[in-house]
C-alpha cells in the first residue's frame, strides 16, 4: 500500500504535534512492506518540517509545499478542492492531520484528539472553532475510519453523530526522552529557571487547564512548607506573584522530562483532556500524579493516580497533601501502569486500521 499521511502540524510543539511525529517515527520503524508519503504543508517552517524527516528512516518519500494552515483551511475545509492525491500522487489510504480534511479517493482515516474547541467555546478562538466545526462536516460525511485516543473521546464523538462501527480507540503513549533523569540533569534546570527547593509541577495554563483552582489549592497547601509551584506553558500574560509561584513558558521535551523527575507532584486537575498525556509522562518520569476524576483522566491514569474533583479547591487540595504525602508508593505504581502504553504499539494497532482499506 501506499500510505499518505498530513505531517503539516509537526512544527507547533503541541500534544498533536509529539502524536504526528511519534507516530510516524514508529510506523517507519515496525512497518517494512508499505511505502508511506509525508506531506507538509507550511508557511515559515519549512526548516523545521526538513529537520523532522530528515531524522526519519524507512520507506518514505516527501511533499513539502508552501501551503499555510489558513490555505489548508479554505481549500480543504470550506471550499472542499483539491485532492490530497493532487500533492502526494496516487495512494491508497490517506490520514489527515487534525487541522485540515481534503477530499480524497483513497480509504480515509483521521484522528480526532480531543473536543475542547465544541465543550469550552468560550476558552477557544472563534476562528479554531471555526476550521473544527468545518472539518468535521467532512470528517462525519467522507472519512472511513476515526482514530481517537479513549473511550471518553470516542463516546463524545459518537454524541455529535459520527457512528461507533467507524471509530477506534488507540493510546498515545510518553516520548523517548520521559524517562527518570540524573540529579545533575535536575540540578541544572533548576537554576536555569531559578527554582528554589522543592516544588509541585503544573503543565499547561490554558482555560481549561483550571489553573485558578491549582493555584488557590496551592496556596492552602503551601504554609508551613518550603514548597513551589512551578507552571509550563504559554504565558498567556500571566506574571509572577508573590505567593511562591515560578512561571517558565514553553520548555524542551528534555527540559520537561527533568522537571518531572525533580518535582515533588504533577498536579493535573484539568477539565477536559482527550487523552491527558502528561499523566503518562510524569508517570514515565518518577512522578507522582493528582488529576481529574472526570474525562479521560481516570481511564489513562488507572489506579496510579490520585482522583480529585477539579471543580473543588478543597478537593485538589487535599491530593496536593495526599501526594507528597505518599510519594514513594505512587511513584511505583506510575511505572507500573506506564509500562501499558508505548508507541510501537501505538503504531501496530494504528497500521491494523490502515490494512482495513482490504
Amino acid at each position: 500500500m501506499k500510505i499518505g499521511i498530513d505531517i503539516s502540524q509537526v512544527v507547533y510543539g503541541t500534544g498533536v504535534s509529539i502524536y504526528t511525529k511519534e507516530l510516524v517515527k514508529s510506523l517507519l520503524k515496525v512497518d517494512h512492506e508499505n511505502e508511506y508519503i509525508l506531506f507538509g504543508g507550511y508557511l515559515r517552517r519549512k526548516g523545521d518540517l526538513t529537520s523532522f524527516v530528515s531524522s526519519l528512516a524507512g520507506r518514505f518519500q516527501t511533499r513539502l509545499i508552501p501551503f499555510p494552515p489558513v490555505v489548508a483551511n479554505l481549500l480543504w475545509n470550506r471550499l472542499h478542492i483539491l485532492k490530497f492525491e493532487d500533492i502526494a500522487g496516487k495512494i491508497d489510504v490517506y490520514h489527515s492531520s487534525d487541522w485540515a480534511q481534503a477530499p480524497s479517493d483513497a480509504f480515509k482515516v483521521t484522528t480526532i484528539h480531543d473536543l475542547a474547541p465544541f465543550k469550552f467555546p468560550r476558552l477557544t478562538p472563534k476562528s479554531i472553532i471555526s476550521a473544527h466545526t468545518a472539518r468535521l462536516k467532512w470528517v462525519v460525511k467522507e472519512v472511513d475510519r476515526v482514530i481517537v485516543p479513549s473511550f471518553s473521546t470516542k463516546a463524545d464523538l459518537v454524541e455529535l453523530g459520527i457512528e461507533e462501527r467507524r471509530i477506534r480507540v488507540i493510546y498515545e503513549a510518553p516520548g523517548a526522552y520521559f524517562k527518570p533523569q540524573s540529579d545533575l540533569a535536575i540540578n541544572k534546570v533548576l537554576k536555569k529557571y531559578k527554582i528554589p527547593g522543592n516544588y509541585v509541577l503544573s503543565v499547561g495554563v490554558g482555560g481549561r487547564k483550571n489553573i485558578e483552582r491549582i493555584i488557590k489549592a496551592f496556596e492552602l497547601v503551601r504554609p508551613g512548607k518550603n514548597l513551589v509551584l512551578v507552571l509550563v506553558g504559554r504565558r498567556e500574560g500571566m506574571k509572577e506573584d508573590e505567593r511562591g509561584i515560578r512561571y517558565v513558558g514553553q520548555v524542551a521535551d528534555i527540559e520537561l522530562a527533568t522537571l518531572y523527575s525533580g518535582a515533588e507532584a504533577l498536579i493535573y486537575p484539568s477539565l477536559y483532556e482527550g487523552f491527558g498525556l502528561p499523566i503518562l509522562q510524569a508517570f514515565a518520569c518518577g512522578c507522582p500524579v493528582v488529576t481529574s476524576n472526570i474525562s479521560s483522566m481516570p481511564e489513562i491514569a488507572g489506579d496510579a493516580a490520585l482522583l480529585v474533583d477539579p471543580y473543588s479547591v478543597e478537593s485538589i487540595q487535599e491530593g496536593i497533601k495526599r501526594a507528597l504525602a505518599g510519594k514513594k508508593g505512587l511513584v511505583k505504581e506510575g511505572f507500573n501502569q506506564v509500562k501499558h502504553f508505548s508507541w510501537e504499539k501505538t503504531a501496530i494497532e494504528t497500521l491494523s486500521v490502515y490494512r482495513e482499506v482490504a
